[in-house]
């Protein structure tokens, strides 16, 4: 399986990551484990929701999605 995933800071909750794995636990341990460049000034991190998906394509195309201003506006009325 192919998750995105949304995560908020605890420390900073206006900070939001959205990102693709195919391991979610491993994952949200290397962002609270400050791993990631783009997260771990806002230590620890918080998962709000994650979709799975069993094609790879289609996950990294709604990752892409959530990223445009569009998704933003999906996520915020729907998965925030």
């Amino acid at each position: 399986m192919h998750y995105v995933y949304l995560l908020r800071s605890q420390t900073f909750p206006d900070e939001r990551y959205v990102g693709l794995t195919s391991d979610l636990k491993r994952r949200l341990a290397e962002h609270n484990a400050g791993k990631s460049p783009h997260t771990c000034k806002f230590v620890p991190w918080r998962l709000v929701t994650y979709v799975a998906f069993s094609d790879v394509q289609k996950a990294e195309t709604f990752e892409r999605y959530l990223k445009s201003g569009s998704g933003h506006a999906f996520a915020k009325k729907r998965l925030w």
